[in-house]
């Protein structure tokens, strides 16, 4: 390598996934020093975001995380992350190569499949306001605050006051956000009670996963469908990270005014915000607003009939375009990945050697966010453990040999 001008090989480098970087610290020490620079970690992410190369499946099984090459399907890995307890550990987001782990709403941490460099977040207690007696519900998010240059979780979580209270209407609520360049959390105080209310009451109505806020126009978002009597119009719930406030977004106005019984969720295509209109698990809608924030930006791109193969068509999510943009990788019933045609209309299934049968699916890029430094520093670590732990084994086996020698006595010779 030192005979290879170092512009050359950062040039290499760039195209290179994260976890070959991670192995090609060892080769030199420049090699080391571009690697873990902030300006080539930055480099590197806009290059993959750019290209489409190096995506990721990351698939969540009942106890395990799995990760897999959307260009090589033939190896599954198991992610090894500190956060394992024996339990489900939920991944509620990804952003940058970097996904939000949860193991409670007290153990936390943003971690990068990658690189396996994680950072656990500091506990944030859950304080009980006067007369309530048990948590409610809680919701999380996580993404990229491009203002402030910043990676942010969000997490909101109910409070239980009156069992007769079905509406949740006095119901108090608390708001949190961590900051990972700061590693701190801040409550945020004003919250637009009207929105947080209802969309804690339909966390009931939703999906599991629909608790975890999808991340698109530096803002997280969850969706609200209209009940008859309670809500007049269907929207989305959004929590600007920059200004760390919530606001809504329209729904198309052809589907805000059309059938009350749509199953309705959200998503993020191609950077942006998507909605699925599941009309009696027959077929699906998808929008998409091209505009950020501007309501007549809404497009429906295509409709997506229900497979003949599937008995239940009851969930449906894009993932990602394919390169050429002909083709959508769908997500269906967190059991099966498939290609949509966007032109013939036809479905190949993506089929993954040795995957879980059930699991839920998100697309990684592949990311030096969070650096790599820390694999090394644990290595060291456990090294100097090691060498530790064999010194004070020695100590006790040469401490043992000598009170061994004087249990035995010894005699004077006068």
């Amino acid at each position: 390598m030192a005979t290879i001008p170092m512009d050359i090989v950062n040039d290499i480098f760039l195209r290179l996934p994260a976890k070959t970087l991670v192995r090609c610290r060892t080769l030199s020490k420049p090699c080391y020093h571009l690697i873990n620079d902030p300006d080539f970690i930055e480099s590197h992410l806009h290059r993959v975001l750019q290209s489409g190369d190096h995506l990721m499946i990351l698939l969540r099984g009942a106890l395990r995380l799995y990760t897999v090459d959307l260009d090589s399907l033939d190896s599954v890995s198991d992610v090894e992350h500190p956060m394992k307890r024996g339990g489900p550990t939920e991944v509620f987001g990804s952003s940058n190569g970097l996904i939000g782990l949860s193991n409670s709403p007290t153990d936390l941490a943003v971690f990068n499949p990658s690189t396996r460099q994680i950072h656990r977040l500091p506990p944030s207690s859950i304080d009980l306001p006067d007369g309530s007696s048990t948590r409610g519900y809680v919701f999380y998010g996580f993404g990229y605050d491009s203002v402030s240059d910043d990676y942010k979780v969000v997490r909101m979580v109910q409070f239980k006051i009156d069992s007769d209270d079905e509406l949740g209407c006095s119901f108090p609520y608390e708001v949190k956000v961590f900051s990972l360049k700061k590693n701190s959390w801040k409550r945020v105080e004003s919250v637009s009670t009207s929105s947080i209310r209802l969309l804690f009451y339909f966390y009931y109505h939703l999906l599991y996963r629909r608790g975890y806020g999808v991340l698109a126009g530096n803002s997280l978002h969850w969706v609200l469908p209209r009940r008859p009597g309670l809500i007049a119009f269907n929207l989305i719930v959004r929590f600007d990270l920059a200004l760390e406030e919530f606001g809504i977004v329209r729904f198309p106005e052809t589907v805000a005014n059309g059938n009350v019984d749509i199953q309705m969720d959200i998503s993020v295509l191609d950077g942006c915000l998507c909605l699925m209109c599941n009309y009696d698990q027959e077929y699906v809608d998808v929008w998409m607003m091209k505009e950020y924030n501007v309501r007549s930006s809404w497009t429906k791109v295509f409709t997506v009939q229900k497979p003949k193969s599937v008995k239940s068509f009851a969930y449906m999510r894009p993932l990602v375009y394919s390169k050429d943009k002909d083709k959508v990788l769908l997500e269906l019933n967190n059991t099966k990945l498939v290609w949509f045609d966007v032109v013939s209309k036809k479905m190949s299934t993506l089929r993954i050697k040795d995957c879980p049968s059930s699991y839920s699916a998100e697309v990684v890029v592949s990311s030096l966010v969070l650096g790599c430094k820390g694999d090394l520093e644990n290595i060291k670590y456990r090294k100097e453990q090691e060498a530790k732990e064999a010194r004070e084994a020695k100590m006790m086996q040469n401490t043992k040999r000598r009170d061994d020698f004087l249990s035995k006595g010894f005699k004077l010779v006068l």
